[in-house]
């Protein structure tokens, strides 16, 4: 509270909020996709289209995979020509994307729907964008608390998951991108006249060139960050893009019963949806949280735990075919753990790469979204080629296991080298 009273009349006010709105607007409609997975696969097949276990998670995995290789771009817009034009050509394009699938409705082909695809990863790359801006504006010692404003928009997915299967089952799937393209066209017109890039006696630029990417990625060190990366925000962008289509697999007839009994609801879609919204509520809000016990054990301890749990949940979930409400009970704690990762991972990185930081935010934040592909695809190759999830479960496990060693292999030259002078608790 007192970090938040310190705002008052610093930076500028209606540049953080905007960053906030845009994030937030922008994660909502990257993850759009999977809470409408059903019923897009539905129109498809009306169309004569039956869209196999690989296709789909394809087509899921798209906008994390473009999200994530665009980050670095717009972080290079973000350079070149400034956070606020960066993001309006962006925002241009996700509204086109938005667009082009409400106009074209139930028509629409699935090459075209890959296109929307890869044209929605622009709204999640909007993490390279939104950040910066709210950050320009503010001294050293207020980051914390303005970066962590500004990039609330986790909650966006949550969101998606409560009301997109609502909307869908009363007028249509495509009207759900018709409500994203009108919300995403009041955001860049508030955008436009309310968001300022910092002038030059409160930011000094420093753009930032190839061959700085190209010398971090030389440092070992990068690449096990963007290891632990890729589990904690990859695993939880993963599930989430691929929730509902695991769910309505996996416990559909339990989803049905539990829906007209509790909410006199017989759309299992809708239902789906809301047992989605609050298994990735946990990873969306728990974040800080990881960030904070990071702070008092040190971000090795905590992601040991965070792992660890991970791990063991994941297994659990693959090799035992839970009741209905405790697999919701341990999908909910997986998440949990990976949002409290993700914070874990980001107390560390400054302490290593505090003179680097936006370079490798936008390397981290690549191979995270790289990781919630590989994890997507993992799970549809699972389904179409066992009909089930155990083995994709099984490979997420030890991919986990592999990071755990992984922490074993730096805790003590991290602790004995630059942990010694980081000023924070390795």
């Amino acid at each position: 509270m007192a970090n938040l009273k310190a705002l008052k009349g610093q930076g500028h006010f209606p540049t953080l909020f905007m960053a906030f709105l845009y994030f937030d607007m922008s994660f909502m409609v990257w993850t759009m996709l999977g809470p409408l997975s059903t019923e897009i696969a539905e129109a498809l097949a009306k169309g004569g289209f039956i869209i196999t276990a690989g296709q789909k998670a394809t087509l899921l995995s798209l906008p994390i995979l473009s999200g994530a290789i665009l980050r670095i771009l717009l972080g290079f817009g973000v350079d070149k020509l400034g956070a606020k034009v960066t993001a309006l050509m962006a925002q241009a394009v996700v509204i086109a994307s938005l667009t082009t699938a409400y106009i074209l409705g139930d028509h629409i082909t699935y090459n075209i729907l890959l296109v929307v695809a890869l044209g929605l990863g622009f709204a999640g790359a909007s993490f390279a964008v939104a950040l910066p801006q709210a950050g320009q504006w503010y001294p050293p010692k207020l980051q914390g608390v303005v970066l962590g404003i500004a990039g609330a928009g986790n909650i966006g997915v949550v969101l998606d998951f409560l009301f997109a299967p609502k909307i869908a089952q009363y007028f249509g799937w495509y009207s759900v991108f018709g409500v994203g393209a009108a919300m995403a066209t009041l955001v860049f017109i508030a955008y436009l006249f309310l968001a300022k890039d910092a002038p030059k006696e409160v930011y000094t630029p420093r753009p930032k060139k190839v061959k700085d990417y190209l010398k971090l990625l030389g440092d070992k060190d990068t690449w096990w960050f963007n290891l632990f990366y890729a589990v904690s925000f990859g695993g939880f962008v993963g599930f989430a893009g691929y929730m509902k289509v695991y769910l309505m697999n996996t416990y559909q007839a339990d989803m049905s019963s539990f829906g007209i009994n509790v909410f006199n609801e017989p759309n299992v879609k809708v239902i789906a949806g809301y047992f989605g919204a609050l298994t990735i509520f946990a990873g969306a809000v728990l974040r800080p949280v990881g960030g904070n016990i990071a702070d008092k054990i040190g971000g090795v301890k905590a992601l040991y735990f965070f792992y660890g749990a991970v791990a063991l949940l994941v297994a659990l979930t693959a090799l035992v075919q839970l009741p209905f409400y405790i697999a919701i009970l341990v999908l909910f704690l997986i998440m949990a753990n990976l949002g409290m990762a993700n914070g874990a991972v980001f107390q560390l990185v400054p302490q290593r790469f505090g003179k680097d930081i936006g370079i490798m935010t936008g390397l981290v934040g690549c191979a995270g979204g790289l990781g919630g592909t590989a994890l997507i695809k993992t799970l549809g190759w699972s389904k179409g080629a066992f009909n089930g999830y155990t083995e994709g479960f099984l490979i997420f496990a030890a991919v986990v296991v592999i990071a755990i060693v992984g922490l074993s292999m730096v805790k003590t030259r991290w602790r004995t080298t630059w942990g010694v002078a980081a000023g924070g608790r390795i």
